[in-house]
C-alpha cells in the first residue's frame, strides 16, 4: 500500500530555527525539498524578520521568522524514506487513485518537484496496484505486459515580459556629458537646495558605477529632485544614469537601480510618455526573466507575487512617529512607503492594490512629504 503525505512523519518548528539538511514541506503541502543554506533578513530595527531557505534543487523560499513550518522527521517510528541499495534516499511515492487524478494533485513522473525533493521518479513496482488481489503468474505462463505510460514533460515557462529591444532602449536619451557633469548641472539648477548640494558634493569626487554607495546617492538625488523640488526633468536626467545599468546579480546594487526605474516610470506616466515608461518597466523586470529552470521560475513567481500582494508600507512606523510628534522620522518612513508604492505602480499593481488605488496613495504620500 502506497504511503500518503499524511502518513509521513513531520515535526513542527519555528522558521528561525531551520538549518541546512532539513527537508522542508513546500507550500503546496505535497513535496519536500532539502535546505542547502539558510539566511536571515532583518527589519529596519535589526530584528530577524524573514528566513530565506535556499533549496538544494534550486529556488528560495521566504518565510516569516516567527512562522511555524513542517519538516520531515527522520527519527519517527514509521518509515518515512526508503534507502535503496545504491545509497540514494527516496521519498515514498504519491498515491495513485482516481480521486487524486481528478483533482490534479498527483505529482507527475519526472516533474521538477521530484527532483527538487531529492527523490527519484516512482518505478513500476511502486506504482503497481498492490491491493487489487493480482497474483504472480504460474510457472510457464507469460506475464501480461504492463501498459506503457507516457508522461509528457512540463512545458518551459517563458518569461512574463521580455527585455526591451534596441529600438526601445533608444527612447532613453543619452546623457549630456559625463555623469559628474550631469550631477553638477542638477546642483547648479538648485543652488539653494541643501539636500541636492550635499549629494552633489559626494558625487563630485567621482562616480563609480560598481559602488553601491554611489548608486544609492544617485538614486537619492533623483528622488530629491522630483519629490522635494518637483523637478521631473532633472530627476529623469539623473535617474537615466542608473536606468541603463544591467542587472549584475547583486541585490544590494540593484535596489538603487530598481528605485530609479520605478521613479522614472511614474514620471513618464504622469507626463504622458507611455512608451518610454514601458521601457523602464521592462528593465525593472530584468531579474525576473533570467531564470530558465521551470521549477525555479514557478517558485520565484509565487514568492514575487506574494511580495507584491503584501508589500511593506511601514504603517506601524509612520503611526508611531505621528504619535511621538517626530515629523522628521515620519517623513523618512513616508519616503520609504513612497518607494514601495512606486515599485508596485511600475509592476502594474498587484492582486490586492489596483492601479487606481495606487495612484491615489502615491499622490497622498507626495503631498505629505512635500508639506
Amino acid at each position: 500500500m502506497t504511503e500518503t503525505p499524511a502518513a509521513r512523519h513531520y515535526s513542527e518548528q519555528q522558521a528561525g530555527s531551520l538549518t541546512s539538511g532539513d527537508h522542508l514541506l513546500l507550500p503546496d503541502g505535497w513535496r519536500t525539498a532539502e535546505i542547502q543554506r539558510v539566511e536571515l533578513e532583518s527589519d529596519d530595527f535589526g530584528t530577524p524578520a524573514v528566513v530565506l531557505a535556499n533549496l538544494t534543487g534550486g529556488g528560495t523560499i521566504r518565510i516569516a521568522a516567527g512562522s511555524t513550518v513542517r519538516i520531515l522527521d527522520s527519527s519517527a517510528g514509521s518509515t518515512v524514506t526508503e534507502e535503496a541499495s545504491d545509497g540514494v534516499t527516496r521519498l515514498p511515492a504519491a498515491p495513485h487513485s482516481s480521486e487524486a487524478a481528478a483533482e490534479g494533485d498527483e505529482p507527475q513522473v519526472g516533474a521538477p518537484g521530484w527532483a527538487a525533493a531529492g527523490a527519484d521518479a516512482p518505478d513500476a513496482t511502486t506504482r503497481g496496484d498492490h491491493g487489487s488481489g493480482n497474483q504472480s503468474p504460474a510457472p510457464g505462463e507469460q506475464a501480461p505486459a504492463a501498459p506503457a505510460v507516457v508522461v509528457p514533460p512540463l512545458p518551459a515557462i517563458p518569461p512574463a515580459v521580455s527585455g526591451p529591444s534596441e529600438d526601445e532602449l533608444a527612447r532613453i536619451p543619452a546623457p549630456q556629458g559625463t555623469p559628474e557633469a550631469v550631477v553638477e548641472a542638477a546642483a547648479e539648477a538648485h543652488p539653494d537646495a541643501v539636500g541636492v548640494l550635499l549629494l552633489a558634493d559626494k558625487l563630485a569626487k567621482g562616480i563609480n558605477f560598481k559602488s553601491g554607495s554611489c548608486l544609492k546617492d544617485l538614486s537619492d538625488l533623483a528622488h530629491e529632485l522630483f519629490v522635494t523640488l518637483k523637478d521631473a526633468d532633472g530627476a529623469l536626467t539623473v535617474a537615466d544614469l542608473l536606468n541603463v545599468l544591467p542587472f549584475d546579480g547583486n541585490p544590494g546594487r540593484w535596489a538603487s537601480v530598481e528605485a530609479s526605474l520605478a521613479l522614472s516610470s511614474y514620471i513618464c506616466r504622469q507626463d504622458g510618455q507611455e512608451e518610454r515608461a514601458e521601457v523602464y518597466e521592462k528593465l525593472l523586470r530584468t531579474p525576473e526573466n533570467q531564470e530558465t529552470d521551470p521549477f525555479k521560475a514557478r517558485m520565484n513567481a509565487k514568492v514575487r507575487q506574494r511580495s507584491l500582494n503584501e508589500p511593506n508600507l511601514y504603517d506601524k512606523e509612520i503611526f508611531r512617529s505621528i504619535d511621538n510628534s517626530n515629523h522628521e522620522a515620519e517623513r523618512e518612513w513616508r519616503l520609504l512607503r513612497l518607494e514601495s508604492l512606486l515599485f508596485l505602480r511600475a509592476h502594474g499593481g498587484s492582486e490586492t492594490i489596483g492601479l487606481g488605488e495606487l495612484q491615489r496613495r502615491i499622490s497622498n504620500e507626495l503631498e505629505a512629504v512635500r508639506a
